[in-house]
């Protein structure tokens, strides 16, 4: 998977990449020449005493440098460019991919991981490819060059390269073999630390009404504590490596030094042969320390691939239409919503949340779906907008399978009130220009006014540009709520779910509500799901639902007469005499 993404996520680089090798090249062959250039000053300049040649040798050694610098700088500048592009790519190409999710992959994976992945993940890989730039593409070149080099000086010398580098592969595989599993579980641990965190963060105030700090505590001194150990574990094979590596150099040039010295007391060799000898040991044995650096970050990028790749491979179960069919013209079918014979059931799920579910929701009226906890309401919601598909039977909307419809076209009909109201940060304006972009200041005042929301957002320092935190913190959720249903009503769609929407609000500020929103409303469907009968009791079209199934429709006085499951329900909370 690394492979695959780094081929095709630097391919538009490849210019940069090819700047990259030529330049590298030309920093290694400069970098090789100078030992040969040192020697010759040595032992043609310095033992003869030619003060011209060693002049001579020293001007080409010094403008060999400056080639080697403008290379290197050079060779950075392009390698850090592709490294920089090719993450931003592939955090762009993740991020879009896992907006194509449907509700079904988003809780599969999970939102702590796919930070994770997203984050992290892509680091590590992007950081393997600028050490690739750095040092992977220098490091053949200077192993090879370097051998050849030390050849050329002294073969009989160049045995003891024979024995050096096989030994320094065999220790460096045999860490990373056992590094790589660690580095597998360490990208988990890190994922189990998000997840504590996010719960924390997001549940603060049930953690502190319960004094649950302690347990919280421990529970992510335990996450970090095993990522801790497993940390600890990869690093001391790290801290093993170099010094391992380092032994087997050490003694290298130590041989190298003892026969070399025994050669130049012979006549075998020259000083300035073994000067050079030794300088390009040292530049093989750098070769071999980059590449086990690279050695060290390879197995944690190839598991953090591997984890990109799991996400980039995951395909939608909501998959837009090979041909999308159009909406009818009329304005008035555009609204019309119909579910016929839907089943619905959640992957491995015993039986379906729900069967056989026929409901016809149409424009310039109010349809409302009430039942027990777990009948299957917000789930027959969520199939509207395609958070989720059914598995059987049809949702239509202005007589076509919303399966056909662009889902551009589609979500542009429809105004969604989520049961968890849910803001942005930004400002009063951008929420509700979420909704409705490039509305203007009356369109959203008007919102707002239906939504009950208009009195505390002018108390609000800024109106509607006042600030607005992450997920509407500096809000009660009954503000959350109405800002949450003005953005809805901003965008003037010609369906309107609201999902339990006027729950948090007093009853007072309910009725308000749906009196204001009754002319807003009155072109288009709205489909209402709610557990309290003061709100949806007026509707024209009550839906009873009861595991899954419809088990009722009609007017509230005709329920209340002939179902006993809505009787059941209404004398929950309201006495006869409210409820008649």
């Amino acid at each position: 998977m690394l492979n695959r993404l780094l081929k095709e996520h630097l391919a538009p680089y490849s210019r940069a990449v090819t700047a990259v090798v030529l330049l590298q090249l030309v920093q290694t062959l400069a970098t090789l020449y100078l030992p040969s250039l040192n020697a010759r000053i040595i032992d043609d300049g310095v033992a003869v005493g030619d003060t011209d040649e060693i002049m001579r040798l020293g001007a080409v050694m010094l403008a060999v440098s400056l080639v080697q610098v403008a290379a290197a700088v050079a060779a950075v500048w392009y390698g850090s460019y592709a490294a920089m592009g090719f993450g931003r790519d592939v955090r762009r190409r993740l991020f879009a991919h896992v907006q194509t999710f449907s509700a079904r992959e988003l809780g599969q994976f999970g939102a702590p991981t796919l930070i994770t992945r997203t984050t992290n993940d892509v680091q590590q890989v992007q950081m393997v490819a600028l050490m690739t730039f750095t040092f992977v593409i220098m490091a053949p070149i200077m192993l090879v060059g370097g051998v050849v080099m030390a050849l050329r000086e002294d073969a009989g010398l160049s045995v003891i390269l024979l024995v050096a580098v096989p030994v320094l592969g065999i220790v460096i595989a045999s860490i990373v073999s056992r590094m790589i599993p660690y580095f597998r579980v360490m990208q988990k641990r890190i994922d189990a630390i998000n997840r504590v965190m996010r719960e924390q963060i997001a549940g603060i105030r049930v953690v502190r009404a319960f004094v649950r700090e302690d347990r919280e505590a421990q529970r992510f001194d335990d996450a970090n504590r095993a990522l801790y150990d497993t940390s600890l574990r990869t690093g001391q094979l790290m801290a093993l490596m170099f010094p391992a590596v380092m032994l087997v150099l050490n003694l290298t040039s130590t041989s190298v030094l003892w026969f070399g010295g025994h050669r130049v007391s012979d006549g075998t060799m020259q000083i300035g042969q073994l000067t050079a000898f030794l300088s390009y040991l040292a530049y093989i044995l750098m070769a071999v320390m980059m590449s086990t650096m690279m050695f060290v970050m390879f197995p944690r990028a190839i598991v953090a691939a591997g984890r990109i790749g799991e996400v980039l491979e995951t395909q939608t179960s909501v998959l837009p239409p090979v041909a999308p069919v159009p909406l009818p013209a009329d304005p008035a079918q555009r609204g019309r919503l119909e579910l016929r014979g839907v089943e619905f059931r959640y992957p491995g799920a015993e039986r379906a949340v729900l069967e056989d579910v026929d409901l016809v929701v149409e424009p310039g009226r109010t349809t409302a779906i009430i039942g027990s906890t777990g009948s299957g309401k917000s789930t027959l919601l969520n199939l509207v907008p395609r958070l989720y598909d059914v598995t059987d039977g049809q949702v239509l909307l202005g007589g076509v399978d919303v399966r056909d419809l662009d889902q551009r076209e589609l979500w542009s009909q429809i105004g969604l009130v989520p049961q968890k109201p849910y803001l942005f940060s930004g400002t009063v304006r951008s929420n509700l220009e979420y909704g409705a972009p490039g509305a203007d200041d009356d369109a959203l005042w008007h919102a707002l006014e239906v939504a009950q929301a208009r009195d505390f957002v002018e108390a609000m320092a800024g109106g509607l540009d006042a600030s607005i935190e992450q997920g509407g913190a500096n809000l009660s959720g009954g503000q959350r709520q109405r800002l949450a249903i003005a953005r809805a009503l901003a965008r003037r769609p010609r369906l309107y779910l609201f999902d339990d929407s006027f729950s948090a609000l007093d009853y007072a500020t309910d009725a308000a509500l749906r009196a204001a929103l009754v002319p807003q409303t009155r072109d288009a469907a709205v489909l209402v799901v709610a557990q309290r009968v003061a709100t949806i009791r007026n509707a024209e079209h009550i839906v009873v639902m009861d595991a899954g199934r419809v088990v009722g429709e009609g007017t509230h006085a005709e329920l209340l007469a002939t179902n006993p499951t809505y009787q059941e329900i209404v004398y929950s909370q309201l006495s006869e005499q409210e409820a008649a």
